[in-house]
């Protein structure tokens, strides 16, 4: 049974309003600030900003709210959230697989399996961490950046403080990768073509938003490209967390009968489910338009939630570790990554 389940039960609806309410209105904080010009060309998404403001509330004013805050919080951090990861489904469709070709999906499968096992073996073998803090790492890296982080924490049950070190990574790096990209892509254009530098881009860089602004910063080819190439990673979030589920069931201490059970994430099931409804174009464009939206305030006011309820004194507690690891594995997406779109490339040109 879960935490906000005896929250549900012991608390009439009314007692998640406030919480709601104020995961609402750093929501609304966020979004304004994301439309600013000089904020979103930093690929600052609404995401990142809800978490940075729920983390700055979190440690000055919250603590004298959050009696009265505490149940829409948790609720805003367990069912929104999932909720928001389903309706992610409808900015995808399956027919863009096709658009970015099999090298594309090659690409992508080897950077995400590669920089996944090796934050696996960094942050256990080398840096000590634990499973779970080294498993969101590396799936904030390897996928989609903070909307995979999220995901991957219902799957492995993580604390909010190992999910904010993992998004932490996430904003640095991710950041300072719009930057590097464009100033390498003078030096590279020589074995890129746009469209390929594109896929580069799409195949290695943390988050949706970083990715446009990366692109965009170079050609529109290459942010054509680097979009496509990055919904088929994110793509690969379901079967990701599916296989994830399997792995933290064989590792659990029970064992006996419900060993042979499956935690399944049925919420990654949905975000299938939906990307397969959404491939056959069943619905109005305004109507997509208007699900994109509705999950962009669910995803951020989840982000809040998380913000709300880290503590600075835990990531003090959690030391560089994490950040030097998270600077490895950015080091090995644009080096490892842009190796690998470079032989596939070449063997499937």
């Amino acid at each position: 049974m879960t935490e906000i389940t005896l929250q549900t039960r012991r608390h009439p609806a009314w007692h998640f309003v406030p919480g709601l309410l104020l995961t609402g209105l750093i929501t609304a904080a966020a979004l304004w600030l994301g439309a600013i010009p000089s904020v979103a060309g930093l690929g600052l998404s609404a995401l990142t900003l809800a978490i940075l403001i729920g983390m700055l509330l979190g440690n000055t004013l919250y603590p004298t709210w959050h009696h009265r805050c505490d149940s829409g919080v948790l609720f805003a951090k367990q069912h929104l959230l999932r909720l928001g990861i389903i309706l992610y489904g409808f900015r995808l469709t399956f027919s863009q697989i096709a658009d970015v070709g099999v090298s594309g999906i090659a690409i992508d499968v080897l950077t995400l399996s590669s920089t996944f096992v090796l934050a696996c073996f960094l942050g256990q073998k080398v840096f000590g961490l634990d499973k779970k803090t080294s498993w969101l790492i590396g799936a904030g890296s390897s996928i989609c950046g903070a909307a995979a982080v999220l995901a991957t924490e219902p799957v492995v049950k993580a604390e909010a403080s190992k999910v904010t070190v993992a998004v932490a990574t996430v904003v640095i790096f991710g950041t300072l990768a719009i930057f590097i990209y464009p100033a390498l892509y003078p030096l590279l254009a020589q074995w890129f073509s746009p469209e390929t530098y594109g896929i580069w881009v799409g195949s290695t860089v943390h988050e949706v938003a970083q990715v446009v602004a990366a692109g965009h910063a170079i050609s529109p080819e290459t942010e054509n490209a680097a979009v496509i190439a990055k919904m088929l990673r994110v793509m690969m979030l379901a079967p990701f967390l599916l296989l994830l589920a399997a792995r933290v069931k064989q590792l659990s201490p029970q064992q006996g009968a419900e060993k042979s059970k499956l935690t399944i994430p049925w919420f990654a099931l949905g975000f299938v489910a939906v990307a397969v409804f959404n491939s056959f174009h069943l619905l109005p464009a305004s109507v997509v338009n208007m699900l994109n939206t509705l999950d962009t305030l669910l995803l951020a006011m989840a982000m809040a939630a998380l913000g709300l309820t880290t503590r600075i004194s835990a990531l003090k507690n959690a030391g560089a570790k994490p950040l030097v690891m998270g600077l490895i594995l950015f080091v090995w997406l644009i080096v490892g990554g842009g190796a690998i779109n470079l032989a596939v490339h070449h063997l499937m040109a």
